[in-house]
């Protein structure tokens, strides 16, 4: 359980892929009024497959890290694959259960990427 811990926490200190992609196909961004965070993703989506990503966004270690975790397990991903991507795929990603709050923070990445590959198609 620590190894995940450490994992979150070096994506949450040392975020990967923050920013912007320039000529990006597509942007999306999700907020959670109830405690406050933002995620938004933009990127390029070529033949199918998502060629670059970046997030932005603020908020607990939970959200941030799994919006960074997600920019380096969806790059190279056909957009199939990502809007096949489920709760439980999210929880195998980072290695452990969490309780429904927390759980919030954790799908609040996997929300804003798919609402912005739906939207560009």
């Amino acid at each position: 359980m620590n190894l995940y811990k450490e994992l979150l926490l070096d994506h949450y200190r040392a975020p990967r892929n923050r920013g912007i992609v320039p000529a990006a196909t597509f942007s999306s961004g999700e907020y959670n009024p109830s405690c406050g965070d933002s995620v938004g993703y933009n990127g390029i989506v070529l033949n199918s497959i998502i060629t670059d990503l970046k997030f932005s966004g603020q908020g607990c270690v939970i959200s941030q890290a799994v919006a960074s975790i997600l920019t380096e397990h969806c790059c190279a991903k056909t957009v199939a694959e990502i809007m096949l991507l489920t709760k439980e795929d999210i929880l195998r990603i980072i290695g452990m259960e969490l309780g429904p709050m927390r759980l919030k923070c954790a799908l609040l990445p996997l929300e804003a990427l798919k609402k912005g590959l739906q939207q560009q198609r």
